[in-house]
């Protein structure tokens, strides 16, 4: 157990950066493969970066629908806002990762792939959402997580594969061994996700205790 004397937001900043740490050092750990190698690694990370983006908008996505319910509690609201803000930190930085996923198992960057173009055009409107987010009602921010991933997951399935394989940790020989690497590296960072959240959570009073004591008129 950590320190209860560390303030939380520190304790939430330390936690996101071991699992952070432990996520990588899980993917460099894991099987080769029989076609890719040890560049399999690479795609333990890559997928597993994805699938925590992923999941994170989905939960961003649920607290939104369940909060635009009538009595809903307000706190719904907030903790979408704060999903989405983290998934978009998660999408952001998964596409130099992919990159990398790239450069290591094909020896080059097809840009073109459609799954690629699709992550990139996501990750810019997903900003320009979050920003824009800032100065919209919470209800108008919970309607846009709830569009946000639906229009994403809908792209994603819709997207052509040229060079994007199936996923080998499902199609390949030792795919037990694989999947269970593939998922301690997802845990990792998914519980990476949570710490995150949990920082941008213990940021935001403060924020907003400081930004009420500057609006308060001086003695």
């Amino acid at each position: 157990m950590m320190c209860p004397y560390v303030p939380p937001r520190w304790r939430a900043a330390l936690s996101f950066g071991l699992w952070m740490t432990l996520a990588v050092v899980l993917s460099m750990l894991g099987p080769p493969e029989r076609t890719l190698g040890p560049n399999i690694r690479a795609v333990y990370l890559h997928g597993a970066w994805v699938w925590t983006a992923l999941l994170g908008y989905a939960w961003a996505a649920w607290l939104a629908l369940t909060a635009l319910r009538p009595g809903a509690d307000p706190a719904r609201l907030r903790a979408s806002q704060h999903w989405a803000w983290v998934a978009t930190f998660f999408w952001v930085t998964y596409l130099p990762v992919s990159l990398w996923a790239m450069q290591t198992n094909w020896n080059g960057l097809f840009l073109a792939e459609p799954r690629w173009q699709v992550g990139l055009a996501f990750a810019v409107a997903g900003v320009l959402l979050q920003v824009a987010a800032a100065l919209l009602p919470p209800r108008a921010v919970a309607w846009i997580n709830l569009g946000f991933f639906v229009a994403l997951v809908l792209s994603i399935a819709s997207a052509r594969q040229v060079m994007h394989p199936p996923a080998p940790m499902f199609t390949s020989r030792g795919v037990g061994a694989m999947q269970v690497s593939f998922a301690a590296v997802l845990l990792a960072l998914l519980m990476a996700q949570r710490a995150a959240v949990q920082w941008v959570q213990a940021l935001r009073p403060a924020a907003e205790a400081a930004a009420a004591q500057d609006a308060s008129p001086s003695a």
